[in-house]
């Protein structure tokens, strides 16, 4: 995984220090705070020093993987208190859910609750995140490339957004229902199995192979294709409607098969070798990629989260019981004719999220223009 922090100093992507601005976070915590209570007035609220300890703490096990004593907190140059005072605020934000301790001998790590207060604080400390040089000038590589078709350039994303985080990168293709029909042709692939294939506007290329509802031959296809063409160019996979030629059955069959991709969403993962590595047990990662196999799961899930007003959703906020140790880092692209899809990155709950969420903000950007141009 990329290591963007070293030695307590982490160093903004606009090139300023934390150091100077960990004291900072309080009124950012006690907005994080009153949001996440919805009013409980009761609800304790973080000081400048615990808001101070806790962005450290998330820090460090962020870059280290180990759980952080008040030790190493109190040698980091952000932190002006004693290993003591540490160590009982520490305890403080065990008790408030920020930190956990693994066992009782060993250092806190953060709750759901502490990444997310972390996350929260970062995103409106950097509301517009930019990458590194060395990460923009491999984003600006990858866009002037040459790509093999609209297809190839979201498969070839997933590899991009991977080596940008070092976790697994999805990429949901744009919706389909929106974009108008270039092209449509029907293509016998024996004497009872039709292939439909309809260039779409928007770059995306549905293909539906179907049961052939009469005996086929050159003739019957080549007519059948004609007669499709005539009805569906020009016009989007909402507007074809149904067939109301209830004799023609190759027709209607062609017809209902494409508006069956309507509601289809192509999804491209790549890098899911590197889950690997964040997880021991193999029953938790066989569940992990099994998600990332249900190309419908992982729409929706990433829909919801958009939906909900959030580019990240931690652990237990994916609603998914398989990635409780996972969180998502999400982006949304649009293209001239659709309301395009989404990119995301897939890793544990200890991933690196500035870096995450500065990949999918700069690759969105450039990836809705790049479609267009295909």
């Amino acid at each position: 995984m990329r290591d963007d922090t070293s030695g307590g100093t982490y160093v903004s992507m606009s090139g300023d220090t934390r150091n100077s601005s960990a004291h900072d976070l309080s009124d950012r915590t006690r907005l994080h705070e009153r949001d996440a209570q919805q009013g409980d007035m009761s609800a304790p609220i973080l000081d400048d020093r615990k808001a101070a300890i806790l962005y450290a703490v998330v820090q460090e096990y962020i870059r280290t993987a180990q759980p952080v004593g008040s030790g190493r907190v109190a040698g980091l140059p952000a932190i002006d208190a004693s290993p003591a005072t540490i160590r009982n605020e520490m305890a403080a934000l065990a008790e408030q859910n920020y930190l956990t301790q693994p066992h009782t001998s060993a250092g806190r790590v953060p709750t759901v609750k502490g990444y997310r207060c972390f996350v929260d604080q970062w995103r409106q400390q950097s509301p517009a995140p930019v990458l590194d040089a060395a990460d923009r000038r491999q984003v600006n590589k990858f866009f002037s490339a040459p790509h093999a078709g609209f297809e190839a350039i979201l498969s070839d994303t997933t590899g991009l957004l991977s080596d940008l985080t070092d976790w697994t990168a999805v990429v949901v293709a744009p919706s389909p229902s929106a974009a108008t029909v270039l092209s449509v042709q029907l293509v016998e692939l024996s004497s009872a199995t039709v292939l439909v294939v309809a260039v779409m506007s928007n770059g995306v290329i549905e293909k539906r192979t179907l049961d052939a509802p009469v005996d086929l031959n050159p003739e019957v296809v080549a007519d059948a294709s004609e007669r499709l063409a005539r009805r569906i160019v020009g016009r989007s996979l909402v507007e074809i409607g149904d067939c109301d030629l209830y004799d023609d059955l190759l027709l209607m069959a062609a017809i209902t098969a494409l508006q069956e991709a309507r509601a289809h969403h192509e999804v491209f993962v790549g890098g899911t070798s590197k889950l690997a590595a964040a997880f021991d047990a193999v029953e938790q990662l066989s569940e992990v990629l099994s998600l990332l196999e249900q190309q419908l799961a992982v729409v929706t899930l990433m829909r919801r989260v958009i939906d909900g007003g959030r580019r990240v959703a931690i652990g237990e906020e994916t609603g998914v019981p398989s990635l409780a140790d996972c969180s998502i880092v999400l982006a949304p692209y649009s293209t001239e004719d659709t309301d395009g899809g989404a990119i995301g990155i897939i890793g544990p709950t200890r991933m690196d999220y500035p870096q995450a969420l500065s990949a999918v903000a700069a690759v969105s950007r450039r990836l809705g223009s790049a479609l267009g141009e295909v």
